[in-house]
């Protein structure tokens, strides 16, 4: 569903569920201006437990960007992001209802930021 949200903004899924043994990236997508986007993303069944995306706190930012680092430096990594014109770390949060409600899905660009 993030993948399908993220296609229809105009990305293209270029990975999904990047796995080592010590890091983890949900999506990897290349923007139409040429933007590597690293997306994180966080569901929860119904409103009880909070907003999904409240759920990416700064020790979640720190292992994304991690991976994102030893994505890029793998060789798993295609060209075309390593040559990327930028970088950024969205996050999508898909809120789902046990009443049959549709899905909510909110997409967050540029969430947070490799901090210096």
């Amino acid at each position: 569903m993030a993948a399908a949200a993220l296609e229809q903004s105009g990305m293209r899924i270029v990975a999904r569920n990047w796995r080592t043994p010590e890091a983890e990236l949900d999506l990897i997508a290349l923007a139409a201006d040429g933007t590597c986007v690293f997306c994180e993303v966080r569901s929860r069944t119904g409103e009880a437990s909070g907003d999904p995306l409240e759920t990416i706190d700064a020790r979640k930012r720190a292992r994304v960007i991690r991976a994102a680092r030893l994505f890029l430096a793998s060789a798993d990594a295609p060209p075309i992001i390593v040559g990327a014109t930028a970088y950024r770390f969205d996050a999508v949060g898909v809120t789902f209802f046990a009443d049959g409600r549709p899905p909510r899905l909110v997409h967050v660009p540029a969430a947070f930021e490799v901090e210096s």
